[in-house]
């Protein structure tokens, strides 16, 4: 973003992982890559869903996953490859509001090249 672009707006992303393995693989690429300030992983729920005519269950984890507007499209695509899911879960919600330090956090962290003088250091 230049100086005088607004600061990207934050975004909750959403997913479900097939297994805690797959979930931390994500998490880890996602946070090795920027792609993410922070991924949490909830407890296992059970998702009933409708899948080529067929209705479908299956224990999953889903993972928030804490970005911003400007890394969604990169995180999207990593997403999508690295999940075994054919048609992956990805929904992105924006965030209209925040604790001011907290989405300065998101920010910092899921800038291309670390800021200097972010919450990190």
């Amino acid at each position: 973003m230049t100086p005088s672009s607004p600061e990207p707006r934050p975004l909750l992303v959403l997913s479900t992982c097939p297994s805690v393995e797959v979930a931390r693989t994500v998490a880890e690429r996602l946070l090795a890559d920027r792609l993410a300030a922070c991924i949490t992983m909830l407890p296992a729920a059970r998702s009933w869903y409708r899948w080529q005519g067929v209705v479908e269950t299956a224990e999953e984890w889903p993972v928030l996953i804490k970005t911003t507007e400007d890394r969604y499209p990169a995180l999207e695509t990593v997403l999508a490859e690295i999940h075994p899911y054919d048609v992956p879960e990805i929904l992105a919600f924006e965030a209209v509001q925040g604790l001011d330090t907290y989405v300065a956090w998101i920010r910092a962290e899921t800038s291309p090249v670390p800021a200097s003088g972010t919450l990190a250091d």
